[in-house]
C-alpha cells in the first residue's frame, strides 16, 4: 500500500490541499485520507475509490492468471 499512500500524498500536496479539504472534496471522512496516506492496509476499496476518483484513476481486482500472461 505504500505506492497509494505516497501517490495519494504527493497529488493531494501538488494540488495544495489540507487532508481535511480533500476529504471534504472527495466525498469521505478525514479518517479515510490519513489512513491511506499512512499506508494502513485494511482500506474500505469503495472509499479508496473515492479519492482515487479525484485524480481521475480508480482500483480494481485483478485475476491473477492476467499478471502471468
Amino acid at each position: 500500500m505504500k505506492g497509494l499512500s505516497e501517490f495519494v500524498k504527493q497529488r493531494r500536496k501538488e494540488v495544495n490541499l489540507t487532508q481535511e479539504e480533500f476529504a471534504e472534496r472527495a466525498g469521505v471522512a478525514l479518517t479515510v485520507v490519513r489512513k491511506i496516506e499512512q499506508g494502513k492496509t485494511n482500506l474500505n476499496m469503495e472509499k479508496v475509490n473515492l479519492v482515487l476518483k479525484m485524480f481521475g484513476h480508480e482500483l480494481a481486482p485483478v485475476n491473477s492468471k492476467e499478471l502471468l500472461e
